[in-house]
């Protein structure tokens, strides 16, 4: 009997995505997330069980190619979250009918279950053009109090990137009282001069645009009353990143 068509879980698409990698993308959120940030604006992607859809890689390829002329040179397909590597397999499969086809691709991943020995993993990194990773704090105990998670799998995974000269964008979201004090934004810093494949960071500004999705979803949003970083903020992190890397 022919196998079945392996099917990834897929809460949502965004057709035109123009800050999720190079030129225009088109954004695949996977179902499932490692990780519990207090700030995440889609704690409805959290669980893999609920919402959303199953497609096999030819599904979502053939959506995604409805839109490739609006792509350019540099666009392709972006996969998110979620967390992508929680579904590396079938990502990966994905990737690879993309490269048949000269489709670029990227992943916005936490690397929160980053491992060297999970081989689907490292195949999907392979195969990945541009890696958007995502380092919520810079401290192992701030960054566990932050998304409930250790910070080691993703200081491996940015190692390994490193090791294999992967491109990769850099994204740090900013969070008032939480990831924007100078030594915080140093010590980020510090961490990944040595990186010669970060081609940019991204400093991302907390936003409240997901508090609601907290809400009804009957989740305790711990972070009420802090507001978005100002722009003299914003500036400032930008600033103690931009002597080595470039900053957007």
């Amino acid at each position: 009997m022919p196998q079945e068509p392996l099917k990834g879980l897929v809460h949502s698409y965004e057709t035109f995505g123009a800050v999720d990698g190079p030129g225009v993308r088109f954004i695949v959120f996977l179902r499932g997330c490692p990780f519990r940030c207090l700030y995440c604006h889609n704690p409805d992607t959290w669980a893999a069980a609920s919402g959303g859809e199953t497609a096999t890689a030819q599904d979502i390829l053939s959506r995604a190619l409805r839109y490739r002329d609006y792509w350019g040179e540099k666009g392709g397909i972006t996969v998110s979250g979620g967390e992508p590597m929680l579904q590396a397999r079938f990502v990966a499969e994905l990737f690879e009918k993309c490269h048949e086809i000269g489709v670029n691709t990227c992943i916005d991943t936490c690397a929160g279950v980053f491992s060297r020995e999970n081989s689907d993993i490292l195949r999907l990194i392979d195969l990945t053009d541009t890696i958007l990773l995502d380092i919520k704090h810079a401290d192992p105990a701030r960054h566990l109090e932050l998304t409930g998670a250790k910070l080691d799998p993703v200081l491996d995974c940015a190692k390994y990137l490193q090791e294999k000269g992967k491109r990769v964008w850099l994204r740090h979201v900013l969070v008032p009282g939480w990831t924007d004090s100078e030594e915080d934004l140093k010590r980020l810093a510090d961490l990944i001069r040595p990186m010669s494949n970060i081609e940019r960071v991204d400093i991302l500004p907390y936003h409240t645009m997901g508090v609601e999705k907290w809400h009804n979803l009957g989740l305790e949003y711990r972070l009420e009353g802090i507001e978005p970083p100002s722009d003299e903020s914003i500036s400032r992190a930008r600033e103690i990143f931009k002597s080595d890397k470039p900053a957007a």
